[in-house]
């Protein structure tokens, strides 16, 4: 699995979306963003980090009462939020795409164990940005990392749905 982790808010966070990715470092034009790095990680390390995670905001007939859920959250070494996909022109899709929050054990364990390729993808950000400026959107589609739904097991994912 290809990832792209950006650190915000104390927390190293995993996009697996690359054009998501590109919405939130402006195709690597932002300050303190002009590198694109696919980080790829083992399935087992995020299967780790998906069952000890909490989704990032409070879903009343998921997690019962906010207190608990707010426990839950602080205590979690990681976090889910589902945003809207992205097209070429960056604008929101009617769909989501999970985005996973690392900290304390789990950030570790994402430094030391599950990284297994890290690619910089900076170069291909700025011709497919360069392509979708020039008005080729068919050439800048066919240039995107190919991307598949994961398939996980449902139990790993129920706590998880918003």
């Amino acid at each position: 699995m290809i990832v792209d982790a950006v650190c915000e808010r104390g927390l190293m966070w995993i996009k697996p979306s690359f054009l998501w990715m590109m919405y939130r470092c402006g195709w690597g034009t932002k300050k303190d963003q002009e590198t694109v790095l696919a980080v790829e990680i083992g399935r087992e390390g995020l299967a780790w980090a998906l069952r000890n995670s909490c989704l990032s905001h409070y879903v009343p007939g998921l997690h019962g009462d906010a207190a608990a859920w707010k426990r839950r959250l602080r205590e979690a070494p990681a976090r889910v939020q589902w945003d809207p996909e992205r097209d070429l022109w960056l604008r929101p899709l009617p769909y989501r795409s999970l985005q996973l929050g690392l900290a304390g054990e789990a950030a570790a364990r994402y430094a030391d164990e599950w990284i297994v390729g890290i690619e910089d993808v900076t170069p291909l950000a700025t011709e497919i940005r360069a392509l979708v400026r020039a008005g080729e959107p068919e050439r800048a589609a066919g240039m995107l990392p190919g991307e598949r739904p994961l398939r996980l097991d449902g139990e790993l994912l129920a706590h998880l749905r918003a």
